[in-house]
């Protein structure tokens, strides 16, 4: 039984209840709470529309993969053969994009050895080159190539599958080491986060000390194939690249500039020819090879500073030199 004080607090809270669900209190609520929070994420969804429309493309593309999964009752296994299909079809549709909206090349597919490797590229503020390159690879070659991915990835809920699937892996070294070991390509952006964020029009290499890639290619005997997409930041740039968002990033590690582009300007790849296992090199040496490699390929074939309306005009370029 409830004593006075316990019976009064009830009533009181169902009166309240009562009156907020009135349609009085309900505009008061809507035009004070929903009103705001909904003009705060149509502006972020502004801000942020290329990185929304990445996670969107994830959960349509997860959606069709677990439409397939089903209907084929595939358990679990991304490698089997079932998935062959699907991956075929992905890549033929992002291959076509990448014809149309970028007339995409690939120069140096040749470089590319048999058997394992770490293929090493310079991260753009979107790394749709990249997309585009590991799908070609797969229509021409059926080669499957793996790809590190930022860790927030795998905190977006419900698109584990789409990355499992086109081959996407975290970080860590155990995860890597694996796919190395089981024969497979591994491509890997040593700037990351920081280079999508602070490298500019001059496409400079942020990679701070990182090696950690260069170790592992020790530890797995591996060789390292360089790559650059020139035009790649006229596609997509950053704003907001000032030293207070520098300070952000070095102390939080997380964050993420605004994005704006989609211009249909030339891409092409370049891949360099790959750095041999040398056991004679410490991982700050072959760290050091590896970046002096891409800037070789950046400086013969990437005009500096970059320039969006020269990168549109090399889609005029009728000399085809894709491989």
């Amino acid at each position: 039984m409830l004593n006075t004080s316990e019976y009064e607090s009830v009533t009181w809270f169902l009166h309240m209840l009562k009156d907020w669900i009135g349609f009085g209190y309900m505009e008061d609520f809507v035009n004070s709470v929903l009103q705001p929070l909904l003009i705060l994420l149509v502006f972020f969804l502004l801000i942020y529309y290329v990185p929304s429309a990445i996670v969107l493309i994830c959960y349509t593309c997860t959606f069709c993969l677990y439409i397939w999964k089903k209907k084929y009752n595939i358990k679990g296994d991304v490698y089997s053969e079932l998935w062959n299909k699907p991956k075929q079809r992905i890549a033929n549709l992002v291959t076509l994009c990448g014809k149309i909206w970028h007339g995409y090349e690939i120069i140096g597919i040749e470089n590319i050895p048999e058997g394992p490797g770490l293929i090493v590229y310079y991260h753009g503020a979107v790394v749709f080159d990249y997309i585009l390159f590991i799908a070609k690879v797969y229509k021409k070659t059926g080669r499957i190539i793996h790809s590190v991915v930022h860790w927030f990835f795998y905190l977006v809920p419900g698109i584990k599958l789409c990355l499992d699937v086109v081959g996407c892996i975290e970080g860590k070294q155990k995860f890597c080491a694996d796919i190395l070991e089981r024969g497979y390509l591994l491509g890997i952006a040593p700037g990351g986060l920081r280079e999508q964020n602070f490298s500019n029009e001059n496409y400079n290499l942020e990679w701070s000390t990182h090696s950690g890639f260069a170790k592992l290619a020790l530890k797995n005997k591996v060789p390292i194939i360089p790559m650059f997409t020139e035009n790649l930041r006229e596609a997509y740039r950053t704003v907001g690249n000032t030293w207070l968002s520098k300070w952000l990033y070095e102390h939080f590690r997380f964050l993420v500039l605004p994005i704006y582009g989609g211009f249909p300007i030339k891409l092409r790849t370049y891949i360099g020819e790959p750095i041999p296992y040398d056991p004679n090199l410490t991982a700050k040496e072959l760290a050091e090879k590896t970046k002096i490699a891409i800037e070789n390929l950046r400086d013969r074939h990437q005009k500096l500073p970059g320039n969006i309306l020269r990168a549109l005009l090399d889609r005029f370029d009728k000399n085809e030199k894709d491989a």
